[in-house]
Parts: C-alpha cells; sequence; structure tokens
C-alpha cells in the first residue's frame, strides 16, 4: 500500500486514530481502486489440489468459503482491530450476533455467567432465557457495586458480562474494578461497548477481555445496514471464536462490511459533533418544565459522573430523560415532535427518540425494568447531526404541546 515500507509511517500501529479509520485494513488489488474492493463471491477458486488441501488445514494463507472469510471482511476487521488497539477482530452479521457468539463460544453446561442488571433488552433475554436452556445459569448484580461482582462468584463461574453505559439509563460501570475482579476470581470479562463506540471508550486499556459491537449503530451511522464485531486476543479468536461462528453461520455480508467500512472514514468526526449536541441538550432538558430527571454520562448530576469522565473522552450521543407525566407524557411528547424521528435505532446521523418500555424493553417483563429504572416516562435519546438549537426547539416546543 505504501511505497516505503521501512519508513514509520507504513506501519498502521503508529498511525493516529483518524488515519486509522481512514486507511486502516486498505488491501488493494491489482486495479489500484480509491476505494476498498467489494467482493461479493461466495466461494474461491484454487490453482490445484494440494492449494486446497493446505488452506483447509491452516498451512496456507488464503481465502476457502465466504462464511469463513472474505477480503471485504478482513478489511473491516482489520480496521476495526487497528482503532480499538486490539490484537484480532472477528466481523459478523449483527450486534447481537457478537454478542451472543462472545458468550456462547466460552460456555457449556454446567458453566455460570454473572451480568450487570441493566442490558439491552435482547441482552437481556440472552443472559436469563437462552442460555439456560443449555444448561448455563446466572446472577444478576447491581453493576457499580464492585462487592456484587465479587460475590456473585461461584466455582463455576466463567464469564462477566456488562455495558457501560448502559442502554437505556445510561449507567457507567468501572471496568477497571470489575476487570480487576475477574482477574481475580479467573473469570472473563466481555463489554458491550455500544454505546461508547471505540472513540470514547476502549475496555481492553481497563483490563476486559472481549469487547463487542454493533455495526449497525454508530459505525455504519447512517441506518443503512447490520453488522458487528468481536474484539480479542489472536488466540481466543483462533481457538474459541472461529470454530464456534464458522460452525453456526453468522457471517458478515461483504457488501455490509463495505458499508461499514465507509462509515468508519466519518466516524470520529460524526460522534465528536454528536458528543458536542448531546451534551448541550441533556443541559437545556434539565431545567424544563415536566422533566423529572435527565441522565447523561457528564453533567454533574450523574451519579457516575467523576467515573464517568475518566474513563470516557466524552459523554455519548445518547441522552436519557424521564417526564414527570409518565407514559401519556411521553408518548405526547413523540406525537409532536417535528424533526426528530420515533425509532429504536439509534447511533444514526437523523436523531432518533423511543419509549424504551414500550419498545426495546418491552419483552422483560416489568419487574425487570423496575429493577433496572426504566419508568413509563422514559425516552431515549439518540442525537444525530442536525444543528442542536434546532433539535432543543424542537424538544421545547413538543414538550410545552
Amino acid at each position: 500500500m505504501l511505497k516505503k515500507p521501512g519508513n514509520k509511517l507504513a506501519n498502521p500501529e503508529s498511525w493516529a486514530e483518524e488515519t486509522r479509520l481512514v486507511r486502516g485494513g486498505l488491501d488493494r488489488s491489482q486495479h489500484g481502486e480509491t476505494s476498498e474492493a467489494l467482493y461479493l463471491n461466495s466461494g474461491f477458486v484454487y490453482p490445484d489440489g494440494e492449494t486446497a488441501e493446505a488452506r483447509f488445514a491452516g498451512e496456507a494463507d488464503g481465502y476457502v468459503y465466504a462464511r469463513y472469510g472474505n477480503p471485504t471482511v478482513t478489511m473491516f476487521e482489520e480496521r476495526l482491530r487497528l482503532l480499538e488497539g486490539a490484537e484480532a477482530c472477528y466481523g459478523v452479521a449483527s450486534g447481537m450476533a457478537a454478542v451472543y457468539g462472545a458468550l456462547a463460544c466460552q460456555l457449556e453446561a454446567g458453566d455460570h455467567i454473572v451480568s450487570s442488571r441493566a442490558l439491552f433488552g435482547s441482552c437481556y433475554q440472552i443472559i436469563t432465557n437462552i442460555l439456560p436452556r443449555f444448561g448455563i445459569s446466572f446472577t444478576l448484580v447491581d453493576g457499580d457495586d464492585p462487592n456484587q461482582w465479587r460475590d456473585a462468584v461461584t466455582d463455576k463461574t466463567k464469564l462477566f458480562f456488562l455495558e457501560t453505559p448502559s442502554n437505556p439509563t445510561l449507567e457507567v460501570l468501572d471496568l477497571a474494578a470489575v476487570s480487576a475482579i475477574g482477574k481475580e476470581k479467573g473469570v472473563r470479562l466481555v463489554v458491550d461497548n455500544i454505546f461508547a463506540t471505540p472513540i470514547l471508550q476502549k475496555p481492553l486499556k481497563y483490563g476486559a477481555d472481549v469487547v463487542v459491537y454493533s455495526g449497525t449503530k454508530h459505525i455504519d451511522g447512517q441506518g443503512r445496514t447490520l453488522g458487528g464485531a468481536i474484539m480479542s486476543t489472536t488466540e481466543f479468536k483462533e481457538k474459541q471464536l472461529k470454530p464456534f461462528l464458522r460452525h453456526t453461520g453468522p457471517s458478515l455480508s461483504p457488501f455490509n462490511a463495505w458499508t461499514l467500512l465507509k462509515g468508519m472514514e466519518t466516524l470520529k468526526l460524526r460522534v465528536t459533533a454528536q458528543c458536542e449536541a448531546a451534551l448541550k441538550i441533556a443541559g437545556i432538558l434539565e431545567g424544563e418544565a415536566g422533566v423529572a430527571r435527565v441522565i447523561y454520562p457528564f453533567l454533574e448530576s450523574h451519579p457516575q459522573h467523576a467515573l464517568c469522565k475518566q474513563q470516557m473522552t466524552a459523554g455519548g450521543t445518547m441522552v436519557t430523560f424521564e417526564l414527570a407525566g409518565g407514559k401519556k407524557a411521553a408518548f405526547n411528547l413523540l406525537r409532536n415532535l417535528q424533526i426528530i424521528d420515533i425509532s429504536n435505532n439509534l447511533g444514526d446521523a437523523k436523531s432518533l427518540v423511543t419509549h424504551p418500555a414500550s419498545t426495546t424493553h418491552r419483552n422483560i417483563g416489568q419487574e425487570a425494568r423496575d429493577a433496572m429504572g426504566i419508568t413509563e416516562g422514559m425516552v431515549r435519546l439518540s442525537v444525530g447531526l442536525e444543528d442542536a438549537g434546532d433539535l432543543i426547539a424542537d424538544l421545547q416546543q413538543a414538550l410545552n404541546a
């Protein structure tokens, strides 16, 4: 790719974050295309039987089948790996494929997992419903209390799982503290870093063993495609993750990988602008009549404000707030918004709002929602790239309608 391989600049590991986002993993074909090449084929051919045998035996480099790997997918994996600072990355079909794959490849009947209570609805279902079908037990803890993590460990505990900030209550957990407990007890830590993105928080730096992402959210950032990724050591990828995912088949489409590559080029620009707008909006909402509570990691009112400032470089693109009038007030707000769209997606260039109790967290039940602090008046706002003043005006007129 670069003409002087001996030059320091030829080493992607030495590049600044902005350069990695644009050029990381770029592998041009003999045609010298500017944009990353899109390889839509499902299979590959071999010059002879010996080559095919060597590739299947893992003794020779090269692709064998799109479910196992694809050049476009490899470019996406390498770019995200460089951004995260991980040894290895595995691209998958969606964020939930990443969560399930990262957990299931390490667990078997009789094992035990400890998870923070504050979880996205589908993550909650995996921990409390799907994994137990295969004989895997679980304990839910208040994630901000390190003692609960330590006390929940048994001789069967294999994994800790958490998301920080959490969806939708934006609870922020101490990655270093939970990781230290895991290492003390011989338990791996898997972190869902979707809300923070690799721009704002890098869990591996705080001791996490595995990090998962939904590329569908900020990495694409424009509501176009599904995708996910799992970050880990090379040993974990090769010995545990790859055998599980190759045979269960949650493969990332080459076209989706190409779309995610394009999204990554502007990821830092988008997330930085969205965070600036989110902080402004959160501050304004704190003073609005009818708003009972605003949750945003970089507001001083956030319970883990000091930890947020220490662990994250900005407060994130999500603002959660609670209306005093409950569900009726929340639905009235949604009904009267003129710019912000009602959608359960997030991390998009367009600002999106949803009512978690009736959408993303509906199926977990009232008891679980109460335990997470998800009320009927709670609204989750994903701040986009529109003018912050226009978004504030839209929220104010909807609140006053």
